[in-house]
């Protein structure tokens, strides 16, 4: 298995190295410090998978998650970060990553994410996977909210679908040809309709309604 390690730290790449060199079956075969190198290297490298940071420099590991499934479907993305927060666990999966594991997680959790999503399987650190079922139990238990979608217009139900997908403002501005101060006003416009306050809530609301889908 062949690994591209994502990360804007030396010490974390040079570790996660260290511990792949010691395995019979994983070799890393580059190091990238920032998003936009992880998408270069994976064009020239075409490794199996990519371990890969959110908070990094130039571009971030969410962003770079989106455009290597949408490019290179062929090579799997395991986010590996110190942040555990839903903020941060749905739009990466959304995003199209494989796997999330804690870097608090033990060496050995790490090894079998990789030969987990290198079979084809999906890896959510078991921290993770208690934070997205108490979650959707929570939302359970909350019972359906009113439908206020019927309030949006045509434009705010078409910047709802692209926020929800994870596209930024700037990429919507470009989709759409507006200003992206137009989109933030749609977006603060929808938000207050909907009664939704965090781009998380967003995607959930746009996942129940059928907008995106998992």
């Amino acid at each position: 298995m062949r690994v591209l390690v994502t990360d804007d730290h030396a010490i974390v790449r040079d570790g996660i190295c260290a511990l792949l060199a010691v395995t019979d079956d994983i070799e890393a075969v580059g190091e990238a410090t920032n998003g936009r190198e992880a998408l270069e290297m994976v064009a020239s490298l075409a490794p199996d998978i990519v371990l890969m940071d959110i908070v990094m420099p130039l571009m971030d590991g969410l962003e770079a998650t989106r455009r290597i499934h949408r490019k290179f479907p062929q090579t799997k993305v395991i986010v590996l970060t110190q942040y555990e927060d839903r903020e941060y666990v749905l739009p990466v999966i959304e995003a199209g990553a494989s796997g999330f594991v804690s870097k608090a997680a033990a060496a050995s959790e790490l090894l079998s994410a990789i030969r987990s999503v290198h079979r084809g399987d999906s890896f959510l650190s078991p921290s993770i996977a208690r934070l997205l079922v108490d979650d959707y139990r929570q939302i359970a238990r909350a019972g359906k909210s009113n439908d206020t979608s019927e309030q949006l217009t045509d434009r705010e139900r078409e910047i709802l679908k692209l926020l929800a997908e994870g596209h930024s403002t700037n990429e919507i501005a470009r989709m759409l040809v507006i200003s992206p101060k137009t989109v933030e006003r749609h977006k603060t416009n929808l938000m207050a309709k909907l009664d939704i306050h965090n781009r998380l809530d967003l995607f959930k609301y746009a996942l129940r309604k059928g907008i995106v889908t998992a």
